[in-house]
């Protein structure tokens, strides 16, 4: 694959774009300390704004590494962050990454997720040059599941005891698309 790191990307509605430690107030209020939106994940909902700053002291020393995607999303309409959207694996032996989101209940039902995904998607295939991108969610959040259908990803399958979230070891749904799919 050929990785250029995580660039600005626009669609209609939205802005994908690094994060910068500005980002941590609206980071911190809008998603990452509820933890009805932290359910599923794999990190621990943030207790203080510090844990947030920690995080996106990560991000900003990531983004010096061409294999490293992070995207804050940011309404165009609004200015206010919205959740981020990330690579969270990455395989290039065959030229496959996994993709993982998370939104602020605020604006959930709106076609934020999959409207971003769609486009890192695009990118992945068209720039970077994936044949692969998948992504999973826990089976009792089925939302993120219908957010990964919307992407054009299909249903691959359930993996028993494959994952670990803030709820414990959990049954995953797999999602995928192939380059040739699109």
């Amino acid at each position: 694959m050929n990785h250029i790191g995580t660039i600005r990307l626009k669609t209609d509605r939205l802005i994908l774009r690094r994060f910068t430690i500005n980002d941590a107030e609206e980071m911190f209020n809008n998603w990452a300390s509820d933890d009805e939106v932290t359910k599923y994940l794999t990190w621990p909902t943030h207790q203080n704004i510090e844990t947030t700053q920690g995080y996106i002291n990560y991000c900003i020393h990531g983004y010096s590494e061409s294999a490293f995607y992070q995207w804050v999303i940011e309404s165009k309409e609004t200015h206010e962050l919205i959740g981020n959207i990330s690579v969270v694996q990455i395989n290039e032996e065959i030229d496959g990454l996994e993709l993982g989101w998370v939104i602020g209940k605020k604006y959930w039902g709106n076609g934020y997720t999959a409207e971003a995904a769609k486009e890192v998607i695009e990118v992945l295939f068209d720039k970077v040059g994936a044949n692969c991108i998948c992504a999973k969610h826990d089976v009792n959040n089925p939302n993120s599941g219908r957010v990964m259908q919307k992407t054009g990803m299909k249903y691959e399958g359930i993996l028993r005891q494959s994952g670990r979230n803030n709820q414990g070891i959990a049954d995953m749904a797999h999602y995928s698309i192939i380059r040739a799919e699109r």
